[in-house]
């Protein structure tokens, strides 16, 4: 067996933007004798890197899916939408500087309108006040700043701060795009990213590891989105939750490294904490090739570590033959409704989907690097060839800065102008719903394919709607010259301006650019060496940006007749509990952010959205407005809801509100990872029924009384009587995943508060 522990190193290393430090570990061989003791088994290789980041080794215990695990993760990054409210919680905490390498990346407020360099111009005028705090917040507390156009802060990461062996948090659910480096990279809430910068060991539940053996080659149509697309029909939405997926096995050396990022990325999408490659060439070359090759060099020497040890162990176990694997498009309004691209026109024949595609969408986080842009680029050519244009819009984002130039350089940018695409700003755009959509009206039905990670309702464009479906780059291309999900490439043809039928043939690319990377524009600022002097002002009349205010202690009683806020239908994730594309503008505003709370969850007693009833008045109104009633009449409540709830992005935003507008506890079946954290830093009880069929017991009108509180301890459930308008009462149990540090952060508030106790 091997194993390693982690020596922290500093490299300067000189790429084509400037000097930017980064935070590499020299993987070193020693085995760990604390943890071979302990563990005394073969390890996969992300317990590889995840427990060789433990706090303390001699004191963890460490049971996959059970206990906790006290981390040091290497480095924070945070994209501008969440960095706002993170950067606002480390301020409150009173410390001077981070204590470790963070990053604050301008991708989420650039609204895809016209596009590039308009929309750029744009987003930079209108956000002008967040992203002067974000700059001098930055400075001031020692932290670089990728300015907006810099591009999309995961291929950042991919491009300059993941390597083999890191352990990278993000507060952004597809920070897990690292994995495709050989790094456990995992998205959290802007408040563990605090608890990181303020050097304060970071808590994960000791994760369970699903495999995915992969055999065989990718070749023709099929991509690596195809790979994860399938995983996603396997495991579902929620079937990772818990786990990290590790994918294995020599099909792994057929997949280029953004592939296999492209992978990692997606895996937020079936609730894994993160995923994982092992070290392998095509690794080092895309290291070499982004200026990275003492990294390279450094992973080469130690490679036998950055891969799993023979005869581990999986939770789970996967096989995928890649030789078999066929191009699948997944959808619509769920990213784990999986189907082969050759059945979908029947299959939306079938469901009364539309089939005429209005606008196919390519690159994002998920699957914009050179490959795939010269991929998607080389089927652009031949229908150009043929005298053919795009049927659909067709959009193109490329991930960063770097490939924006190289793919202008390289002539691809061309190649999409002239069959008919717009090239968008190097930001997230539509994927996240900054998207100015004016081709259809809200409420008509209509189909668009994306190489984006998610697809719920309404996500992209505010239309409940559009049927969004998620595939390959090249998929998306092929349907966007054709204009309708009936047509399979690998088999049907197109028709020429001239009458000559012709079939694509299978798209191609270069890896990696072959005269390099043209690194474009310089876009960082790094911060000055002490940034005391600095100010970081916010005006008390910003309706942008509003400094927080500690939430209340828990009062040490129980918590006595909440009101039901509202009874959640069905699927509800943070889209739903804190709507994006507009609203974002009011991320770093908790009071005014808060006015979406809830407003895309549908109410179990009417069917509707953003329409419950105000026990106080009888009269129906919008969620937020009903909450702020309760608050300023003192009522405090409870929201309570179905599988798998808070699905989604890593928006601490909703936690945040319901904190804010007092809610007190989540009834629930199940639990996205990410969202049940967020809502224990805020001081609120995330709870789930002992018996999920007692969410048939609560009505929409109950008061809930949460008794044990006094009691409250890891293991031990907590009771909650339902008192019903009829004057009967019912008793049931709630289970909870707190360990002994949440039930202090409960106690104190929240996880700030706590923090800021333990400094007195």
């Amino acid at each position: 067996m091997a194993t390693y522990c982690l020596t922290v190193a500093r490299l300067q290393l000189a790429l084509g933007h400037g000097i930017r430090r980064l935070h590499v570990s020299a993987l070193q061989s020693n085995v760990n004798t604390v943890l071979l003791e302990k563990l005394n088994r073969p390890l996969t290789l992300s317990e590889k890197i995840v427990y060789g980041h433990l706090d303390s080794p001699a004191d963890q215990e460490i049971v996959r899916g059970r206990t906790y695990l006290r981390l040091r993760p290497d480095r924070v990054a945070m994209q501008d939408a969440t960095a706002q409210m993170a950067m606002l919680q480390f301020i409150s905490s009173g410390l001077p500087k981070v204590a470790v390498p963070s990053t604050i990346h301008c991708d989420h407020l650039i609204e895809a309108q016209v596009g590039g360099a308009q929309d750029l111009q744009k987003a930079k005028e209108v956000n002008q006040e967040v992203y002067n705090f974000l700059a001098s917040s930055g400075a001031k507390y020692g932290v670089g700043f990728w300015k907006p156009g810099s591009g999309i802060i995961h291929q950042i990461i991919l491009e300059n701060y993941a390597y083999p062996g890191v352990m990278l948090i993000g507060t952004d659910s597809h920070t897990p795009n690292g994995g495709g480096l050989g790094g456990i990279c995992i998205g959290v809430g802007g408040a563990d990213a605090v608890d990181v910068m303020a050097g304060i060991p970071w808590e994960l539940k000791c994760p369970k590891v699903i495999g995915v053996k992969l055999t065989g080659t990718l070749s023709g149509w099929t991509s690596p989105k195809d790979i994860i697309l399938k995983v996603a029909g396997i495991l579902t939405v929620k079937g990772g939750t818990g786990a990290i997926v590790e994918y294995h096995g020599p099909g792994v050396d057929s997949i280029s490294c953004t592939g296999m990022a492209t992978i990692c990325n997606m895996g937020a999408e079936i609730g894994a904490t993160t995923s994982v490659f092992p070290y392998n060439h095509r690794m080092r070359t895309y290291l070499e090739k982004t200026g990275r090759a003492d990294i390279a060099a450094l992973a080469e020497e130690y490679k036998e570590l950055l891969v799993p040890d023979t005869g581990c162990e999986y939770d789970q176990l996967i096989e995928i033959n890649l030789n078999e694997l066929k191009p699948h498009i997944n959808g619509p309004f769920t990213p784990d409704l999986a189907h082969p691209v050759s059945s979908i026109g029947s299959v939306a024949e079938k469901n009364g989907w539309p089939l005429d595609v209005k606008v196919g969408l390519i690159g994002s986080c998920t699957n914009s690097s050179y490959e795939d842009m010269g991929r998607a680029a080389s089927l652009a050519k031949q229908a150009l060839d043929k005298g053919l244009k795009c049927k659909a819009k067709f959009t193109i984002t490329p991930g960063s800065e770097q490939i924006r130039a190289t793919i202008e350089r390289d002539g691809y940018s061309k190649i999409f102008n002239d069959v008919g695409g717009v090239v968008l700003a190097n930001a997230c755009g539509p994927c996240i719903g900054q998207w100015d959509r004016r081709d259809v009206k809200k409420g008509e039905k209509n189909t668009i394919v994306t190489s984006f990670n998610r697809n719920f309702t309404a996500r992209n464009d505010a239309n409940p709607a559009t049927h969004a479906f998620v595939t390959s780059p090249e998929i998306v291309t092929a349907l966007a010259i054709a204009g309708t999900l009936k047509f399979n490439p690998e088999t049907d043809y197109l028709t020429a301006p001239n009458g000559e039928k012709f079939k694509l043939q299978p798209p191609t690319g270069d890896e990696l650019p072959a005269r390099g990377f043209d690194p474009g524009q310089d876009t960082y600022q790094h911060p000055p060496s002490d940034g005391t002097g600095l100010r970081v002002d916010v005006n008390p009349q910003s309706n942008r940006l509003q400094l927080l205010e500690p939430f209340d202690k828990w009062n040490g009683r129980d918590l006595e007749d909440l009101q039901v806020l509202i009874k959640v239908k069905g699927k509800c994730t943070t889209d739903h509990i804190s709507a994006a594309g507009p609203w974002l503008k009011f991320r770093g505003h908790l009071d005014n952010i808060s006015n979406n709370l809830l407003i895309g969850a549908v109410n179990v007693e009417n069917d509707a959205v953003n329409k419950i009833r105000n026990q106080l008045t009888g009269e129906f109104g919008g969620v937020p407005d009903v909450a702020r009633e309760y608050k300023r009449n003192g009522v405090s409540w409870v929201v309570v809801g179905d599988e798998n709830y808070g699905e989604g992005s890593s928006r601490e935003h909703a936690a945040l509100e319901p904190r804010h507008l007092g809610g007190r506890a989540i009834i629930v079946k199940s639990f996205a990872r990410i969202h049940e954290t967020n809502l224990k830093k805020q001081g609120l009880l995330p709870l789930t029924f002992a018996d999920p069929a007692d969410y048939e017991k609560i009505r929409p009108d109950d008061k809930i009384s949460i008794t044990g509180l006094k009691t409250f301890v890891p293991g031990k459930p907590l009771q909650a009587i339902l008192k019903h308008s009829d004057g009967s009462k019912e008793t049931i149990e709630l289970n909870h995943t707190f360990n002994e540090t949440q039930i202090e952060w409960f106690q104190a508030g929240s996880a700030l508060n706590r923090m800021k106790e333990l400094q007195k």
